[in-house]
């Protein structure tokens, strides 16, 4: 399985902007933080410029948050990254002629739907600022 890390890399950017926010923010260096290409901390930075956390001017690297790092959710940053809001996923190929495979996918999405909620709601507590204090406590 494949595992998807533009959610942590897109909090990775964020962090990296308000802790470094007098120093080179270019995607270059951004990029030697998450061990990364550039070309994908741009795409990251557009989607997160487009999700309205980031600000970024054109000619100008000196992006910042558009607002305070404590009014800035976990679940922001996954909407404004995400293209599809769903943490798990039901197969949708199953045989319709076997009592598993043909009820399946509504006993699943019922409990996935659960799981989506209490995820979401989770993700509304937790705050770029916290994110950021916990990075900053390690780093002593």
């Amino acid at each position: 399985m494949k595992y998807s890390h533009k959610l942590s890399d897109a909090v990775h950017i964020l962090s990296y902007v308000k802790i470094y926010h007098d120093a080179d923010l270019s995607s270059n260096a951004i990029a030697l933080s998450i061990e990364s290409n550039a070309s994908l901390i741009r795409r990251l930075m557009a989607s997160l410029v487009r999700g309205g956390l980031l600000e970024t001017r054109p000619g100008s690297v000196s992006p910042k948050l558009t607002r305070p790092a404590n009014e800035i959710t976990l679940l922001d940053v996954y909407n404004a990254i995400e293209v599809d809001h769903n943490f798990l996923h039901v197969d949708e190929k199953t045989n319709p002629n076997c009592i598993v495979g043909g009820n399946i996918q509504t006993a699943l999405n019922k409990a996935y739907s659960q799981v989506q909620t209490d995820a979401e709601r989770s993700m509304q507590r937790i705050t770029l600022a916290s994110i950021i204090d916990d990075i900053l406590i390690h780093n002593k």
